[in-house]
């Protein structure tokens, strides 16, 4: 049954440590095999390594703390376009469409995670914690894929009728 509503949203509990409803959904997504503690640690010492860049960095500019950066890091990730194939007359579109909240948050996770993890050979707390950094400073492979989403999206504005 596609598009079915679960109860998903309602259930979900803030993250212990920061009380973040956020936070705790990317803890989910983070998550494998229901290891839900190994993601906390991982999350959380990533989270610890931000604030320890934060630390050094002299930038009037910069947020004061990580889960900030984590917050600025989703929102400049999150696309606002994108583009859904569309059959019509037997030819198919690349038509360009708005992309609701609940979407853009799951791609920029999706993305986010993808580029942690498409890096190898160090701890995944590391390899969150500069992919959130960068992206909180529009920098970074989860950028770079919502940079192409919205390219794809500006070069098929022509099709933008068909939505």
């Amino acid at each position: 049954m596609a598009g079915r509503f679960t109860k998903s949203a309602e259930q979900l509990r803030p993250d212990p440590k920061f009380n973040d409803l956020v936070l705790s959904k990317f803890i989910n997504c983070l998550m494998l095999d229901g290891k839900k503690s190994v993601a906390q640690r991982a999350m959380y010492d990533a989270l610890d390594n931000i604030q320890g860049k934060l630390d050094k960095d002299n930038d009037p500019e910069a947020p004061k703390d990580s889960i900030e950066v984590f917050r600025r890091a989703i929102d400049n990730v999150k696309p606002f376009v994108e583009v859904r194939s569309k059959r019509i007359g037997g030819a198919n579109y690349q038509v360009p469409m708005q992309v609701t909240r609940k979407r853009q948050q799951s791609l920029a996770f999706r993305w986010i995670l993808n580029a942690t993890r498409s890096e190898k050979g160090r701890p995944i707390s590391q390899r969150i914690a500069d992919e959130l950094y960068a992206a909180a400073r529009r920098e970074g492979k989860a950028m770079n894929t919502r940079e192409q989403t919205h390219r794809m999206a500006e070069a098929n504005k022509a099709f933008a009728h068909f939505a």
